[in-house]
């Protein structure tokens, strides 16, 4: 089939050198139809810092989309199991995201697990005659891929290693804050490095083949971590929750919205907001640059939060001569480098020199 607008041509060359590492064969070509389907572009134009590019805090060296990290979840998966609907459900385990991605299971108030948004899972694949359509060809029903929980090597819990928890990892890596965690080769090294094997359950989980190889991954993962309970993080997040709500509360958008505009077309609407409280409090979070952090409530006039968000980290298995461990039973470093990060709490209170 050919495509009128080639999505995978235009795309940033580091993200199709990081998409070859994960499939060293290529994009099988019958994901190609599924990642062209409308369903699957909207979130193409969704990004998945989760609104943190729009303010001066964050200094990303370029932008992942969802759709991205949906098809880099969907090729390790590919490349472990070869399996066509274990694949297809990590393609589409987003595909129900809304507009600034977990920014809205903070408006829902699911800071912690940041699910609220998958019921509509099912409901977007299932109206989709595209989808329906392509799924019908490729003789797999609906059941089979519209929750990837059923495939342990898509998601697990954490701290256990999924396809999903590793490609988030790894981007992340790539592209977060301006940050030198890891390039391309350092990648390429780790996931080379990656087997299918069985966990504590005997339920197969991603792991390690070398204990160093392991150590080094940790390493990484130590310097990224933080940046998913940081305080900047926290309250980007849930200022942008409050912004959607209240203009959700007057009016000025709804639901709907959230899943037909892309981010820059409601960001318009906000900037324009004909509450002007809203529309002059966004500019100043665009331009803020710093926070004010405490473990001890704000007593002047701002915008301040206190929240505890989901804590995204891994203890992955590696193989040993004794068997099967995690790698916190084998490796002195890797253990003290989770502990350490387990022990890292923010301040309490995070707040902005401004009031919302």
């Amino acid at each position: 089939m050919e495509y009128k607008d080639d999505y995978i041509e235009t795309l940033n060359p580091i993200i199709k050198e990081y998409f070859n590492i994960l499939a060293p064969e290529g994009i099988p070509s019958f994901l190609y139809d599924y990642i062209y389907t409308k369903e699957m572009q909207r979130i193409g134009k969704i990004s998945i810092t989760c609104g943190t590019k729009y303010t001066k805090l964050f200094h990303h060296k370029f932008d992942f989309t969802n759709l991205e990290h949906s098809i880099g979840v969907a090729l390790i998966i590919w490349n472990f199991t070869k399996d066509k609907k274990q694949t297809l459900s990590g393609l589409f385990h987003d595909i129900a995201t809304p507009t600034f991605k977990h920014c809205i299971d903070f408006m829902n108030g699911d800071h912690q697990k940041q699910e609220s948004t998958e019921e509509l899972t099912t409901k977007i694949i299932k109206d989709s005659k595209e989808i329906m359509s392509l799924l019908n060809r490729d003789g797999i029903k609906l059941e089979e891929v519209d929750n990837y929980k059923l495939y342990p090597i898509a998601d697990n819990e954490t701290p256990k290693l999924s396809s999903d928890r590793l490609e988030y990892t790894f981007t992340n890596g790539l592209f977060f804050n301006s940050k030198d965690i890891w390039t391309l080769e350092d990648i390429k090294k780790i996931y080379n490095d990656i087997a299918v094997l069985k966990n504590e359950e005997g339920i197969d989980e991603l792991g390690f083949k070398t204990p160093k190889i392991a150590e080094e991954f940790i390493t990484g993962c130590r310097k990224i971590w933080p940046f998913w309970i940081d305080n900047d993080d926290v309250i980007s997040m849930q200022f942008i929750a409050d912004v959607v709500s209240r203009m959700s509360e007057e009016g000025y958008i709804t639901k709907k919205d959230l899943y037909t505009l892309n981010e820059d077309e409601v960001i318009n609407r906000i900037k324009n907001c004909k509450d002007t409280h809203v529309s002059e409090c966004f500019r100043k979070f665009e331009n803020t640059e710093t926070i004010y952090e405490s473990d001890e409530k704000p007593t002047h006039d701002c915008y301040y939060v206190s929240i505890q968000s989901k804590r995204r980290y891994n203890i992955p298995l590696v193989q040993t001569m004794q068997g099967t461990k995690r790698i916190n039973e084998v490796s002195e470093l890797a253990r003290n480098t989770i502990n350490d990060y387990l022990q890292f709490k923010p301040k309490k209170y995070a707040a902005f020199d401004f009031k919302f």
